[in-house]
């Protein structure tokens, strides 16, 4: 026979009403009570019917997660099964549940949320990305639905709870380490324009060659998506020019593994002929020949500070907007060298 509410109150000797009140971490009952309550739960082994408490409540114990894209890009990119990791320590943590919503064209991922939003499918959503002119976002403000977004919203980020790393910072002391190595020739492979970190990090890299009176070469300017594939297209570009860069920032390591896979196949050896740099640290960068000089965004504390704050709107609709920087580090490996130490060039 099931445990009950009842069975859990006589066991600790308190109402069933406090045993209620425990479950829902109630404020006005002793942690002396909480302890023994919680303890008699472990000893009968009693487990709360979120189901029941949802409908009581008119909560979903539910957040909902929104991509960038299609489920087979994005889990090409090792970034957000760690982001989603963090997500979902925090939502374990809090006692939520993870709904995951793709989509294949924008229309299809903002459909998505609609029907989150509107099916009362979830409590709470959590954006793993900022798009310029964001349909999604302006319907969460509009509709004031409890969200974060992972990154910095292209517009009114003042009044939006967000969680990101400095990306123009970041990459402006990367391209500032290249510099340092003596690189004049330094290109930059990126993601789309319409994505908020790409804009950011291009911005850090022009400053830091302005700062040092490098030429800013539209040239040496790709965009392509997050994955093995775009690294590829980038690199093929590249060194097709008659004057091809000697170092490399790239993005996002999945594209980085692209590059280096490509130069590998073309005789171009990293870091004798190539320097290459990259974001992310995830375990490619690690585990790729040579191991990849990459900046650590601590993509596991993104994830879980983004599921804090937006459990904390959920729970306290009232409280203040959080705009929170999480700290990045530069991870110095074997792919970048002084270009005076460099067997030879790529021209």
């Amino acid at each position: 026979m099931a445990v009950t509410i009842k069975d859990v109150a006589k066991l600790a000797n308190v109402a069933p009403s406090t045993v209620s009140r425990v479950i829902a971490d109630n404020p006005r009952i002793s942690e002396e009570t909480k302890e023994r309550v919680r303890e008699a739960m472990k000893e009968l082994g009693y487990h709360p019917n979120f189901i029941a408490r949802s409908l009581a409540n008119q909560s979903t114990q539910a957040l909902g997660l929104v991509m960038p894209s299609s489920a087979d890009k994005v889990f090409q990119n090792p970034f957000f099964p760690e982001v989603i990791r963090g997500i979902s320590t925090m939502a374990h943590e809090k006692d939520y549940a993870l709904y995951m919503s793709t989509g294949e064209t924008e229309d299809e991922i903002f459909e998505g949320v609609v029907k989150m939003v509107q099916g009362k499918r979830v409590d709470g959503i959590v954006l793993l990305y900022s798009r310029i002119d964001d349909e999604v976002i302006n319907y969460l403000v509009e509709n004031k639905f409890p969200f974060t977004v992972i990154g910095k919203p292209f517009k009114d980020a003042d009044s939006i709870t967000h969680v990101d790393n400095d990306n123009y910072l970041a990459s402006k002391e990367v391209t500032e380490y290249l510099i340092g190595l003596g690189h004049d020739r330094i290109a930059f492979v990126g993601g789309s324009l319409n994505l908020v970190v790409t804009i950011d990090r291009l911005l850090g890299y022009e400053k830091a060659l302005r700062n040092s009176n490098l030429v800013y070469r539209d040239d040496y300017i790709v965009q392509e998506e997050f994955l093995k594939e775009g690294g590829r297209e980038a690199v093929k570009e590249l060194l097709a020019l008659t004057d091809p860069p000697t170092a490399l920032v790239v993005t996002d390591d999945i594209m980085a593994l692209g590059v280096l896979n490509t130069l590998a196949e073309m005789g171009i050896s990293v870091p004798d002929d190539i320097s290459v740099v990259s974001f992310n640290n995830s375990m490619f960068s690690e585990v790729s020949r040579p191991p990849l000089t990459s900046v650590n965004i601590n993509i596991f504390d993104l994830g879980c500070t983004a599921a804090k704050y937006v459990i904390e709107q959920i729970e306290n609709p009232s409280g203040h907007v959080k705009r929170v920087i999480v700290p990045h580090k530069l991870v110095k490996r074997q792919s970048c060298k002084e270009k005076s130490l460099q067997l030879k060039t790529v021209e």
